[in-house]
């Protein structure tokens, strides 16, 4: 049985997702590359418990005090990477957010030449439960291919399939329309493993030349361009998770 931390004190990978720096994952690598002190003390292991009392720096520089849970939607363009530095010197999604904003975490990581849908926070915890696989939020994805299909191929995708020894959670795929010698197919799909929908197209036949995430969960891009951002009331998180998660990692959406 794992033993919950003393009241006022928690765990101190997710004290630094509390404080929108990253999420819990990245901060617990932090940690353990000996990037992370506490009141000028090195901290080597993600179990160590900290209070709100305490300084926390990564690279020697302190973190802020802990701010309101903000939430965004962010029309990703095609061309920009998901990562606060490239290391090939390419444009990020930083360089072209506006520069009022706190520091935000995103979810569901859009590679370098897909567009759409991407959901922005200060809040590291928030975004590990928008990511989480257990609750299998929906992504939606309208995809441009070059190739030849038929709705029976796509239908197969409902029961799984396995390529190259992993294994992809069922997906609805759906052809919307024909185009010369494309074809736009809509994918609904959980999980979301790194290029999923990229490979499952490859071992089709197929080549996407246009992925757009269009919907996340009970969000979407309708009416937004790419480069839009707007934020978004908490209240709309009650329409995916109950009140009791939302309270377990600080955030209350109600009075």
């Amino acid at each position: 049985m794992i033993e919950s931390a003393p009241k006022n004190q928690e765990r101190i990978a997710k004290r630094i997702a509390h404080l929108g720096y990253c999420s819990r994952r990245d901060a617990e690598k932090l940690i353990l590359q000996k990037k992370v002190k506490v009141n000028d003390t090195l901290i080597e292991t993600p179990a160590f418990l900290v209070s709100k009392k305490d300084q926390i720096s990564i690279d020697d520089i302190p973190l802020k005090a802990e701010s309101k849970t903000q939430l965004y939607l962010y029309y990703k363009p095609n061309g920009l990477v998901c990562s606060s530095k490239d290391e090939k010197g390419r444009a990020t999604i930083y360089d072209y957010l506006p520069k009022n904003l706190p520091r935000l975490v995103y979810v569901g990581r859009l590679d370098l030449t897909s567009e759409g849908l991407l959901l922005l926070t200060n809040n590291g915890e928030l975004a590990n439960l928008l990511s989480s696989p257990s609750l299998g939020l929906k992504r939606t994805y309208k995809v441009r291919a070059y190739g030849k299909i038929e709705q029976k191929q796509l239908d197969d995708l409902a029961l799984g399939i396995s390529i190259e020894g992993i294994h992809y959670q069922p997906i609805i795929a759906n052809i919307l329309r024909r185009n010369k010698d494309n074809v736009w197919i809509e994918f609904v799909l959980k999980e979301g493993k790194n290029r999923e929908i990229r490979i499952i197209c490859e071992h089709l036949g197929l080549q996407v030349n246009r992925l757009i995430r269009t919907s996340f969960g009970t969000y979407s891009i309708d009416g937004m361009n790419e480069g839009d951002i707007k934020e978004m009331g908490l209240s709309s998180l009650e329409k995916m998770f109950p009140k009791k998660a939302l309270e377990s990692i600080g955030i209350r959406t109600t009075k």
